[in-house]
């Protein structure tokens, strides 16, 4: 075991503020206390400063995935520009922007969606729990990253067999329904449905609502377990009731699961959001605190989108 003390850590002592000291120890290291100093820097491509969080605060964080120096072209065209972002536990993060600013291919290539598209040749690392997930198996991978769509999409069968479809397919034995059956309804709980469909578990989820069926995709996505889940645009095609019973179980989701979501409702995201990174032409121009970007935000660009000027 030793202690190491990092460059940062040192100009964090200068700056007034109790260095961090990293124990190294054999084993799993445990969540630690850090303390942030986070100040301007270039942001390559941009006019204006990389704006990021002010001043320095001391948070409980727990790193899901680190995503560094991400890049992704689309043959020539260049959709993702050198982004780097950490997701944690506990936290939403949003990722917004006007359309074709690159937020859904950033959260696509979180669980590798994005290299399914010839096209793509996408740079840089993205780690899930400081493995890089390049070499994680894709399956494996989108078992601990999932993801819910614009349009729910629950298979063409009852409802609990859509929450137990990932339970069964990924074992070589099928368990029977029995076994199945605390898992089903835990995460029907979770997603805040449960005690709309326990009554009906074997009719078809084609038969609910729009609203439910979202709900469903995300029992059936937290059935397997993930550490993460990733969300675009859920609530883009229900209506106000249904968003804001999507948005409760987001927010009640959170204290257990990574969470990020691409959307275009700025309101949304300051409703749910603990962290917001503003995406423009594939650019990061701003992350940090829902509260700072949208009540002061840093660069000028970002002052003019979350006001309404363009998007």
């Amino acid at each position: 075991m030793g202690i190491e003390t990092t460059d940062d850590e040192r100009g964090l002592s200068e700056a007034g503020v109790p260095p961090v000291r990293r124990i190294v120890v054999d084993g799993e290291t445990p969540p630690v206390r850090v303390a942030h100093r986070i100040g301007n820097g270039a942001s390559p491509g941009l006019d204006e400063p990389f704006a990021v969080e002010q001043d320095f605060e001391a948070v409980w964080v727990e790193e899901r995935m680190r995503i560094e120096s991400l890049g992704v072209r689309f043959g020539q065209k260049e959709a993702v520009k050198d982004v780097s972002l950490q997701v944690n536990s506990g936290e939403v993060l949003a990722l917004i922007g006007p359309s074709g600013c690159g937020k859904t291919t950033l959260l696509r290539s979180l669980n590798k969606l994005v290299d399914l598209t010839p096209t793509a040749i996408r740079s840089g690392r993205i780690l899930l729990d400081d493995e890089d997930t390049a070499y994680m198996d894709d399956t494996l991978l989108r078992k601990k990253v999932g993801m819910l769509f614009q349009q729910p999409n629950p298979f063409p069968m009852t409802i609990f067999d859509n929450v137990a479809y990932g339970l069964r397919e990924r074992g070589s034995k099928r368990p029977g329904k029995k076994a199945l059956e605390p898992i089903v309804v835990d995460a029907l709980e979770r997603a805040g449905l449960w005690d709309e469909v326990s009554d009906n578990l074997n009719h078809p989820a084609l038969s609910l609502s729009g609203g439910q069926q979202q709900r469903l995709c995300i029992a059936r996505s937290l059935a397997v377990r993930p550490e993460v889940l990733l969300l675009d645009e859920p609530c883009s095609a229900l209506d106000p009731i249904s968003t804001a019973i999507i948005e409760d179980t987001i927010v009640n989701l959170k204290d257990e699961i990574a969470i990020v979501i691409v959307t275009h409702n700025l309101q949304q995201a300051e409703r749910i959001a603990d962290k917001v990174a503003f995406m423009y032409l594939g650019d990061l121009v701003e992350y940090g605190p829902a509260t700072q970007v949208f009540n002061a935000p840093m660069a000028e660009r970002t002052k003019d989108y979350v006001r309404g000027d363009f998007g």
